[in-house]
């Protein structure tokens, strides 16, 4: 089947403003008319909520934190891009949307990638009038500075705070809604399963986190904003609450899921440190503006850092990518550190990092400077690591960061499930097979703030006067007697095995097979010893405690069950794409020195996967892409 994506008609340059006008209105006494579920509070989730609050919906905002402010975005440290060319460098709208669809290694949707540029420069303005504080030159205007996979400086920053300071930023106007009394906040709340009645997303069964409460409730519209599944690999740079459970409920209701495969490999953390690690932890890529990256010359090479002259230093970003250097793209950074590592010139006790050097950069901007712009992620790394970074580099090596896959949506963010829209990392839209730096925030305050709102309403408008779904119908009634079902066997197994020692196999079999590089063989044979751990799992494993109180074993027994099915997807996803592109490095296919190889001919097209039961391959879904502005070409950062 091919997916019809509605891209609007006429010149890139015109799609979304003409879009948005032929859209149908919801006129402002008719929207206190309708109910909306947003299900997720980071910056998609909050920035969504508070706008259509504003707007006069009523809508109903559910997290399975204790507070908005505690979900993952506020993890995201080094920026924001916007084409707003404070720095007179070049940079344009047209500039990012190039850059991005680059970037992604041609495997996005122009349309989309284009708007989102557009409106980049609507959201700096946003978060300024909030109160945003990014940093500012000595004059009072907003600075910039760069990431990879570019060679113009359009990325905001507040220190390597930034998520954090957005986040707030989205709090505050979604709390002012609550306030006002146009949206709901339901926090300590999971949603577990989503309703789907006469073919359209319907409502959500939600379990109280803390009293095991099974609730329903109903919409006129449903909007995920959960984020994204790095975490199906056990050890990764996300929040260990992050999980796929709402996008996977909503896969097994008929939802697409779309390119899982595409997972982004970040090359600037610290390196694992022993066995009894459950989470990694990211170093910016904004350090990446005045680090260095080296390994030394020889091989197992066991002097201390400041022992090895710079003639015994391989700076192999600059040597390797003397164009973009030491910001290259993270899936080039990455494989690079991989390769170095790799081939034994490792550095560490484990041999199993590259050095982040600041050495030159303190030498030439002075200490204080650099404390001005890394202050608070140095700290981190020195509590962490046990290193002082203004003394001695820092140890870097790539793990898991971001999916860029997700549920398939059209131009209006809305799945193929009608009624049920997804915003942020949890949908596929905006970044191909690989995301450039301080792309993340962008597309979660783009999404939320600006289009969501906009393109929700033409679903809605076609709902005047009809009421919300009734809660007791059949479709919620099955949909609750599944959720306690499932909740009921978990805690019955009785097993043997903690669901921690399953989701540690489970994400090593993923890492080894099927993480910065894949070959059919690994992937066939990850795909069938996920299948056995998963039957495994349902026969042994061990969850403590009830269902009716708060019970953390019990929350991160259904994540892994739902993990398993994930990881089987992923690997059949890897396993069809016959081609390297970004974050998907399929071994057989490569250039002579060791760069992705695209197959344009024959993959340019978004795999969209359609659930056929436990255990049974996906359908594949096509969606063909076409690219009218920028040309496919061998990426090249030389």
């Amino acid at each position: 089947m091919t997916l019809d994506a509605k891209i609007p008609p006429g010149p890139i340059q015109e799609k979304w403003d003409n879009h948005r006008f032929n859209t149908k209105l919801v006129a402002p006494q008719n929207r206190r008319k309708f109910d909306v579920i947003v299900v997720g509070s980071g910056l998609a989730g909050a920035s969504a909520g508070a706008t259509l609050g504003e707007l006069g919906y009523n809508v109903k905002v559910f997290c399975f934190q204790d507070s908005p402010r505690r979900a993952h975005s506020i993890a995201a440290q080094g920026g924001i891009n916007a084409a707003k060319n404070y720095k007179n460098d070049g940079d344009s709208v047209y500039r990012l949307f190039y850059d991005t669809i680059k970037g992604g290694d041609y495997r996005s949707r122009e349309a989309n990638v284009y708007r989102l540029a557009q409106i980049s420069t609507s959201i700096i303005d946003q978060c300024v009038a909030q109160g945003v504080p990014f940093a500012r030159e000595y004059g009072g205007l907003l600075d910039n500075r760069s990431f990879g996979g570019t060679q113009v400086s359009r990325t905001f920053y507040a220190r390597g705070q930034t998520g954090q300071q957005l986040e707030l930023g989205a709090y505050q106007a979604l709390m002012r809604q609550v306030e006002l009394g146009t949206v709901e906040l339901h926090s300590r709340h999971e949603m577990l399963e989503i309703v789907v009645e006469d073919g359209k997303a319907a409502g959500i069964i939600v379990r109280d986190l803390i009293t095991g409460e099974l609730t329903r409730h109903s919409a006129h519209a449903v909007v995920l904003a959960t984020g994204g599944y790095g975490n199906v690999f056990f050890l990764s740079t996300q929040a260990k609450g992050c999980n796929t459970t709402a996008i996977w409920r909503a896969h097994r209701k008929g939802a697409y899921f779309a390119n899982p495969c595409y997972t982004q490999i970040h090359p600037t953390c610290i390196p694992v440190s022993g066995d009894h690690q459950s989470k990694l932890t990211l170093m910016s890529e904004s350090l990446r503006n005045d680090g260095r990256v080296w390994v030394p010359v020889k091989p197992d090479d066991r002097r201390k850092p400041g022992d090895i002259p710079a003639a015994e230093r391989d700076y192999y970003l600059e040597r390797r990518y003397p164009a973009f250097a030491n910001l290259v793209p993270r899936d080039v950074a990455s494989r690079a550190a991989k390769e170095r590592v790799d081939a034994g010139y490792g550095v560490g006790e484990l041999k199993n990092g590259v050095y982040l050097d600041f050495g030159d950069a303190i030498h030439r901007l002075g200490r204080t400077v650099v404390e001005q712009r890394y202050g608070n992620l140095f700290d981190m790394y020195a509590n962490i690591a046990g290193e002082d970074p203004y003394e001695s580099p820092m140890r870097i090596y790539p793990a898991v960061h971001y999916t860029m896959g997700g549920l398939w949506v059209d131009y209006n963010l809305m799945s193929n499930l009608p009624g049920l829209f997804v915003v942020g990392e949890a949908n596929f839209s905006d970044h191909g097979a690989n995301r450039l730096g301080a792309s993340a925030l962008m597309q979660g305050l783009a999404d939320g703030y600006f289009v969501l709102p906009a393109t929700i309403s033409g679903w809605l408008a076609d709902q005047l006067n009809q009421p919300a779904p009734s809660t007791t119908s059949d479709a919620f009634n099955e949909a609750a007697d599944a959720v306690a079902e499932r909740i009921n066997t978990l805690l019955t197994v009785n097993g043997t095995r903690t669901v921690d020692s399953f989701h540690r196999e489970l994400g090593q079999t993923l890492w080894d097979n099927c993480g910065m590089a894949r070959n059919a063989a690994s992937l066939s044979d990850a795909r069938k010893k996920i299948s056995e751990l998963r039957e495994e799992y349902w026969s042994d494993v061990r969850v403590l405690g009830d269902g009716q109180s708060l019970n953390q074993s019990l929350e991160k027994a259904g994540r892994v069950a739902d993990f398993f099915e994930l990881g089987e997807l992923l690997c059949q996803d890897a396993l069809h794409r016959e081609e390297s592109c970004g974050g998907h490095f399929r071994e057989e296919h490569q250039t002579p020195d060791g760069e992705a190889k695209r197959d344009d001919d024959n993959f340019a097209y978004v795999a969209a996967w359609e659930f056929q039961g436990t255990g049974s391959k996906a359908k594949l879904n096509k969606e063909d892409l076409e690219f009218e502005y920028a040309h496919p070409s061998q990426r090249s950062y030389k």
